[in-house]
């Protein structure tokens, strides 16, 4: 599946109440199985003055691990989290942020998945996750 196809998917797969959460651009390399995404954090995202909640960075870093695996064809149409992990390093704040995701292992119908979400170059946050691949 291509940029392209990966960030239309992600376009008509999510609702609408989280549309401002869709990745603005992608870029998938097959060979290696990763997924790299740029996201805008918008001030609604905030609590506590500036700081993004976790949930939206969670959300951030699920969508990338997920599209990781989905983007590889012929592997599944979607997935569903069976656990998610969440490390975070430091706060979040609005602006542009960059999630890579990457498929650790995939068997038939499980895969493991990891990722790491950036702010202006620096770790905010790092994930792990276990998805059942749904044909």
């Amino acid at each position: 599946m291509g940029n392209d196809a990966i960030l239309e998917r992600l376009n008509a797969d999510w609702p609408a109440s989280v549309a401002t959460l869709r990745g603005v651009a992608v870029a998938f390399s097959e060979s290696d199985e990763t997924l790299d995404m740029e996201f805008e954090a918008v001030e609604m995202f905030c609590h506590s003055g500036d700081v993004v909640q976790g949930g939206y960075i969670t959300g951030m870093l699920d969508a990338v691990m997920a599209y990781s695996v989905i983007g590889v064809p012929d592997v599944c149409k979607m997935v569903a989290t069976l656990e998610i992990k969440v490390n975070f390093m430091s706060a979040g704040r609005p602006g542009p942020m960059l999630a890579k995701g990457k498929v650790i292992h995939r068997g038939r119908s499980i895969a493991f998945l990891a990722g790491e979400l950036y702010q202006k170059n620096h770790l905010i946050a790092t994930a792990t996750s276990t998805v059942k691949l749904l044909k």
